[in-house]
Formats: structure tokens, sequence, C-alpha cells
């Protein structure tokens, strides 16, 4: 068990190195990566939308009902939905949501290249297959994902201020009070920055797999299932470590 995590480790750390060396042709890789910010991050959008309007709603409504004390002020349900957005729900939550649909896309791209016989061919014409395949999407997740994160921070707490107002669980003055009190423009920088951390994750784990399938189509498909399983882990590991790291 403990030999396989260090074989794998030793495998993803050579793949990596070899994306990231000198390009042969930088141009190209400029012009791939606008592609690949297209396919990952737009493609995204509309899901990121949806969930992130709904998760504030949630939000606000339940913090409205546990909120029931006269000791605790109306506010205080903006505070509990601008923090719990900024904080956890809109970096950690929707990178995870990404990491089944951008590295599940990853994996059986890279793997059904890989079983076709399209990865080879490129590495017999003398092309570095992981650098051409794998840098930019990398690269592309890298700098849309943090913006898609901002996105969904914003309609997340413009979800809890509509569906707030719209069920009577707090009043518009309270809310709009609430998301301003004590506001803290760090917390921000840090979520960003994890997001960070968690696309270079999502996107080097899910192109790891893809890029290492054999056999079949059904090969393919358990490698795209392990890309968004340990994508996922991972993303839960880094979360608790930048956390230690930046909020204790």
């Amino acid at each position: 068990m403990i030999s396989s995590v260090f074989y794998h480790l030793g495998k993803y750390y050579q793949l990596m190195g070899r994306a990231f060396s000198r390009p042969e042709k930088g141009s190209i890789y400029r012009k791939q990566i606008f592609i690949e910010i297209e396919n990952i991050g737009l493609s995204s959008l509309g899901i990121v939308a949806i969930i992130s309007l709904f998760m504030g709603a949630v939000v606000t409504i339940q913090s409205a009902f546990n909120f029931e004390s006269p000791l605790i002020p109306l506010y205080a349900v903006g505070v509990a939905a601008r923090d719990s957005m900024i904080l956890e729900f809109s970096p950690t939550m929707i990178s995870l949501i990404l990491a089944g649909k951008v590295g599940s896309n990853i994996a059986s791209e890279l793997g059904s290249m890989r079983v076709s016989e399209q990865i080879d061919a490129l590495e017999i014409m003398g092309i570095n297959s992981a650098g051409y395949l794998i840098f930019p999407k990398i690269i592309a997740s890298i700098l849309i994902n943090p913006f898609l994160i901002a996105i969904s921070m914003v309609l997340g707490i413009f979800g809890g201020y509509i569906f707030g107002i719209l069920t009577g669980a707090v009043t518009e003055h309270e809310y709009m009070y609430g998301i301003q009190y004590d506001f803290r423009p760090y917390n921000v920088a840090y979520a960003l920055i994890k997001t960070v951390f968690f696309a270079f994750i999502i996107s080097s784990v899910s192109s790891y797999y893809g890029y290492y399938a054999n056999g079949g189509a059904l090969e393919v498909g358990k490698n795209s299932t392990k890309a968004v399983v340990y994508s996922c882990i991972w993303i839960l590991i880094a979360n608790f470590v930048t956390t230690q790291l930046f909020l204790i």
C-alpha cells in the first residue's frame, strides 16, 4: 500500500516535471491556454452560478432559523451568509464540484487520447506530449478558477439577499448591514489563494490519471472516477493545510 503511494507520487512528480519543462514554441501554448480557459472555465459558469445562488439562499434561511434568540441581532444572518460563502462554501464546495465536472472531463479526454494512441503519435513526432496537453490545462485552471470562485461569492451573497427577503427570513436593511459589518478583505484574499491550490490539484491530478490510462473505454472510465475521487481528497487535505497556514 505504502509502496504504491510512493510509486504514484513519483510518477506524478515526473509527469509534472515534463509538463513544466521549457516549451518548444510558446505561441502554440498561449493559444492552447485560451482554448482551455473556454473549455474549463466558461463552460462551468452556468452550474457555478446556479449552485452558488441556491447555496447562499439555503445558508441565509438556515441562519435565520437558528438565530431566533433575541440576544442575536438579525444582521448576524448577513454576516453568517457572507463569511460562509467567502471562507468555505465558494472556494471549497465549488472546487469539489469542479473536480467532478472539469476533472472527469480532463481525465477522459487524455485517457481517450492515450488508448487511441494519439499521445504516442505526438511522442513519435518529437513533441513533448505532457507539456503540450497538460501544461495549458493547469495554467488555464489556475487563471480562470479564481474568477469563477469570485463570481460564486457574489452570486451566493446575492442569492441570500433575494431569497432571504422573499421568504421574510431577514429584512433588506439588516441583511445589507450584516454583509458590510466587520468585513475583512483578507478573507477574500485567503479564499482566492487556496482556490489557486485547488485549481492546480484538479487539473494536475486529473491529467495524471488520464495521461497514464491504458486498456480500453472501461479503463478510461475507471481512471476518470479515480481522478475525481483523489482530486476531492487532495482538495480537502489542502483546505485543511491552507486554513492552518493562513488563518491560525
